[in-house]
């Protein structure tokens, strides 16, 4: 989810959406999702949902939005809604220095941690889209633990808004694009390489569980395994502060006591809490929940 209306939809002159209308779907997406949606965004969200109009017949945007409060097939039109507030534009090894901090500063204390508490690790990828950021964690703990791994009980929880994008993400199979800041070397390692299409190999899947989950929702939220490591990269932008407050909060209940949050390189805490310990690093800061 992170990179929001970062493309626009042309649209003929016959469908405008109201000051009215704007409103109430601004508020309806706020209540379901917590996603934010500025004033200075009407025309975005305009644009992004005009297409599902004319799908649908629809004559207005306020026939949308009755729909889906009052549609008893609301459930499958909510789906395509995620799907269109959220564009997924991700990539494996994303911001290499942050990564490069959790896998030479973070992770070898974190590592040994467990070996004294009996090997079981829990990260939680808040956030996945289709699934390059999990997928870097699993190649990440693949390259450190080597042939101790088959000894660890490791599981990465992925999760989005998007049934959409989890799907491709259980496909595993990527572009080229995707892979343009990962090392060779790995890629070689990592994936079946054919023509552009680059399958993620099994051994880097059999760590990963993905699953829809809706940050705003404090019960999915709960159900959610304790994690010794959250990701939540380029989510927590699009909302509010209240909302940013609620999810960093659940974040810090799931945590285990030492458990370390990473968010997004632009992103920070300030203002939203002062419960994590911020440790700084060259091109990253990480956040700690402390003993």
């Amino acid at each position: 989810m992170s990179s929001l209306f970062s493309k626009t939809i042309s649209l003929g002159k016959e469908l405008r959406i109201t000051d009215q209308e704007f409103a109430n779907l601004r508020d309806f997406i706020y209540a379901e999702c917590g996603i934010h949606i500025a004033d200075n965004r009407k025309y975005l969200l305009e644009n992004r949902l005009g297409n599902r109009l004319k799908k649908l017949n629809l004559k207005n945007f306020d026939e949308y939005y009755n729909l889906l409060r009052f549609d008893p097939a609301r459930g499958a039109e909510m789906k395509k809604l995620y799907e269109v507030i959220t564009t997924n534009e991700t990539s494996f090894y994303r911001n290499p220095p942050q990564l490069k901090v959790f896998q030479e500063e973070i992770m070898p204390g974190m590592l040994d941690s467990c070996r004294r508490k009996g090997r079981k690790l829990r990260i939680w990828s808040a956030g996945c889209s289709t699934g390059e950021e999990p997928y870097t964690i699993s190649i990440i703990i693949h390259e450190m633990l080597k042939a101790e791994l088959p000894t660890w009980d490791i599981r990465i929880t992925a999760n989005d808004l998007s049934e959409r994008v989890l799907e491709s993400a259980r496909r595993g199979v990527y572009n080229d694009y995707t892979l343009r800041t990962t090392p060779e070397d790995v890629a070689a390692r990592y994936f079946d390489m054919d023509n552009g299409q680059n399958r993620i190999r099994p051994e880097v899947k059999r760590l990963v569980s993905f699953g829809q989950i809706n940050l705003r929702d404090r019960v999915q939220l709960k159900r959610v395994e304790r994690s010794q490591i959250v990701f939540c990269r380029n989510v927590i932008i699009y909302f509010d502060d209240e909302m940013k407050k609620r999810v960093i909060n659940a974040f810090y209940d799931n945590l285990l006591p030492g458990g370390y949050l990473i968010i997004g390189h632009s992103e920070s805490l300030h203002n939203i809490t002062r419960a994590f310990k911020p440790i700084h690093y060259p091109g990253a800061i990480i956040y700690q929940k402390e003993e």
